[in-house]
């Protein structure tokens, strides 16, 4: 019963393979091809492993440089409004005031009309945010880590 039938199909599969050869020979060769595509692919564009760097004591930080400096930020959350506080307080002491602004376009628009010491700060979640400098956006290293 089951044995007759499997060596039957078995039987049909091998003539439709006999029959068909060029399409089997694809079958076998494009996966091939690709695979030697992807290993050429990442030869020429090998991962940079960088050494470990030491912990060294960087000495303090030059305030002198942070006076009236200006961090817009945007949208004004409970969680945004919080983690500003604590970066004009705790770190610095004096000299950076921090702003909330309702949208990114009144952020935008504060920028052009700012000092070149404003930068801009756009909470996209509690967890991520994206910098802004005068028309320009610095983005995550996360997203271009491993390019």
């Amino acid at each position: 019963g089951v044995w007759r039938q499997t060596r039957a199909l078995l039987f049909k599969n091998c003539l439709i393979k006999c029959r068909t050869k060029k399409s089997s020979v694809q079958e076998v060769l494009f996966p091939l091809f690709f695979l030697f595509w992807l290993i050429l692919m990442s030869m020429m564009h090998p991962h940079r492993k960088y050494d470990e760097v030491d912990n060294t004591n960087l000495g303090t930080l030059d305030t002198s440089m942070l006076v009236n400096f200006v961090i817009g930020y945007t949208p004004p959350t409970r969680v945004a409004q919080e983690i500003m506080r604590k970066v004009a307080s705790d770190n610095f002491e004096d000299g950076i005031i921090t702003e909330e602004y309702l949208s990114e376009e009144e952020l935008q628009e504060a920028s052009a009309f700012k000092p070149p010491n404003f930068v801009g700060v756009v909470f996209k979640d509690d967890l991520s945010y994206q910098l802004r400098f005068h028309d320009s956006v610095a983005m995550s290293s996360i997203y271009t880590e491993s390019r």
